[in-house]
């Protein structure tokens, strides 16, 4: 076995435990505004019961009242009535099932729009919580459980429970002698059904866990092809995938094997009950031979039973699978973010904008040690703010801390003199142009993405933003310009070109704040230089805050603040630090040439001096 390999790596389900059991009930509250269409549903399901259950009654009175008397026009006249509702049932089945099929399909769709509406409401701790592939699975195969369960509901668990009844009572008006048969058929039914579930249902939870282990590998995999090219790992990820994929299809084998001996059961059950009927009627029908018509009728009702209660059965499959969905959906939307936003912004911030750290700590939930240990600076307008240490220093966590996509654990940040807590969500945002280290595109054009956060702006905007982001040479040089095809993820371009596509992004937002986290990296040096001066008279009525490795991209920041080990040990501009930073002098050492070394380190002494 490799060894890097092993499948704690992969644990099944990451997320805290949800108090809520899961039961599918606390769900319904999605079906109140399809209540009109779930009454239609109950009428028709009646009617359709009722029609059916008349069927073995007419034919019983046929029997004994048409056939015995030789009187056709009685049978014919009866016969035509049960023609009729024949063909009311059948109306009324095909009305219950397009009605509950519509009402499923709604309360799906309702709920997977608010679990998607709540994910996004998480801070990236919440998503790490649960996972993203979990997450994936929940919003898509869990909630297809779920509403299978409910359209089957709708269906069945109405229409069985009122067959059974009014079948029990035709049968006991019809033939009482007999009806000890369903007794007898309905607890064998009973009994097989609750020896199977408790063998299956602690599987089932064990099932939804693999899927969602599937799911992570598979997208792993996908978004790691290249790495996993390139360190030609293509088969130690393929037995990763099949271990996985191959217990997953193990417990869902063991699972439909041990269903699939339902149905031989239950038609041995069926079957039986029919002979038990004719071997008791017949003993009756020589004592009175007009009993033949009630025995008839006896067996169309004891069948409507047995296949009640089959159908009852067949819930007792779905259901727990659906419930075991249920519980994984509700983990999900109970779930209370984090972070909790003012639904308006407390407070009126300044017009001048800034960003001020006061003495903040930050620590990763559950970790021990703090990634940040008071941090304090303020990052004025018109100047710009770099960060600078070597890795795991705290430089993206700090950055991070900005729009708030972590809470800190110490002090306050103040963005426009105010509190970032005193935000709502949409107003911080608005304010804030994020460039993050990695660029993200999304499936569209190379306008959508480019107006992705201000989709108001106009085409000189968004040319602007392509020319100062140096994105405008290679837009132009593509089929359709600004309209061309960007694929999801970016993929049909180059990294640096969806970097450039994303400072670009920022641009055309014209906020308040930039923050470019390593956002240069992707760029040559040419590029890079390019950029910064262009974006210079951009961002001179903005905060610029920036995370980069390069010295040669924040050596002319009006402040650099040198991170190590989550500690600010520096704070200055270039030279200032050259001069008095033993970290950030290291950083410069490692990155310059001898000789450019030494002449920076000149500069820096007579800087100091001067």
């Amino acid at each position: 076995m490799h060894p890097y390999y092993s499948l704690s790596t992969y644990p099944l389900d990451s997320a805290k435990k949800s108090p809520y059991n899961g039961l599918m009930f606390k769900m319904f509250k999605y079906l109140k505004p399809y209540a009109w269409q779930a009454i239609l549903l109950l009428g028709m399901i009646a009617l359709q019961v009722w029609s059916s259950l008349q069927l073995p009654a007419m034919m019983a009175d046929i029997i004994n009242n048409g056939i015995m008397k030789s009187d056709l026009d009685y049978i014919w006249r009866t016969g035509v009535w049960m023609l009729g509702l024949a063909v009311l049932s059948a109306f009324c089945a095909f009305m219950a099932s397009f009605l509950s099929a519509r009402i499923g399909t709604a309360f799906s769709r309702d709920v997977r729009s608010d679990l998607f509406k709540h994910i996004l409401s998480f801070s990236i701790a919440d998503i790490d919580n649960f996972s993203t592939a979990s997450l994936i699975t929940r919003t898509t195969n869990d909630i297809n459980q779920v509403q299978q369960a409910i359209i089957m509901c709708l269906s069945m668990a109405l229409r069985a429970p009122m067959t059974c009844i009014l079948a029990i009572g035709q049968a006991i008006a019809t033939a009482p002698d007999m009806t000890w048969i369903i007794a007898l058929a309905v607890g064998v039914i009973l009994f097989l059904t609750i020896l199977i579930m408790s063998i299956v249902m602690p599987k089932f939870d064990l099932i939804q866990k693999l899927a969602d282990r599937i799911t992570m590998l598979t997208r792993e995999n996908l978004t790691g092809l290249r790495v996993i090219r390139a360190f030609n790992n293509e088969k130690l990820e393929k037995r990763k995938f099949d271990k996985t994929n191959d217990e997953f299809s193990h417990w869902n084998a063991w699972v439909d094997v041990i269903l699939s001996l339902q149905s031989p059961l239950i038609s041995l059950v069926f079957n039986g009950t029919t002979l038990l009927c004719i071997w008791i009627g017949i003993s009756l029908i020589t004592k009175d031979i007009a009993y033949l018509g009630n025995m008839m009728a006896f067996m169309q009702y004891a069948i409507q039973v047995v296949m009640s209660f089959l159908f009852l059965t067949m819930l007792f499959v779905v259901l727990p699978r659906a419930n075991v969905s249920a519980k994984r959906i509700n983990a999900v939307l109970d779930a209370k973010p984090q972070i909790s936003w003012k639904p308006h912004t407390v407070g009126k911030p300044e017009l001048r904008p800034s960003v001020e750290f006061s003495h903040v700590d930050f620590a990763y939930p559950g970790a021990e040690e703090k990634v940040l240990q008071d941090i304090s600076f303020v990052a004025q307008p018109g100047e710009t703010t770099a960060f600078i240490g070597s890795t795991g220093s705290g430089k993206s966590t700090l950055i991070n801390l900005v729009p708030r996509f972590f809470e800190t654990t110490g002090g306050e940040i103040k963005i426009n003199g105010l509190s970032l807590k005193d935000y709502s969500e949409h107003d911080l945002m608005r304010r804030i142009g994020y460039v993050p280290q990695r660029g993200v595109l999304f499936a569209g054009t190379v306008k959508s993405n480019i107006l992705f956060g201000a989709p108001e702006a106009g085409e000189e905007q968004m040319r602007l933003a392509a020319r100062v982001s140096q994105s405008e040479e290679f837009i132009e040089k593509l089929d359709k310009k600004y309209d061309s095809h960007i694929a999801q993820g970016g993929t049909n371009v180059s990294g640096g070109q969806r970097q450039r596509l994303s400072i670009a992004r920022a641009i055309a937002k014209d906020p308040d704040i930039y923050i470019f986290d390593d956002s240069f990296s992707a760029l040559d040096m040419k590029t890079d230089a390019k950029l910064r001066a262009a974006l210079k008279p951009v961002t001179e009525n903005a905060v610029t805050l920036v995370v980069a490795q390069r010295i040669s991209t924040i050596r002319d920041a009006e402040q650099i603040i040198v991170l190590d080990q989550g500690k600010v040990v520096g704070k200055g501009n270039h030279y200032d630090l050259l001069a008095g930073c033993r970290i950030y002098r290291e950083i410069a050492k490692s990155q310059l040439s001898d000789q450019e070394f030494k002449s920076e380190l000149s500069k820096a002494e007579e800087v100091k001096h001067a």
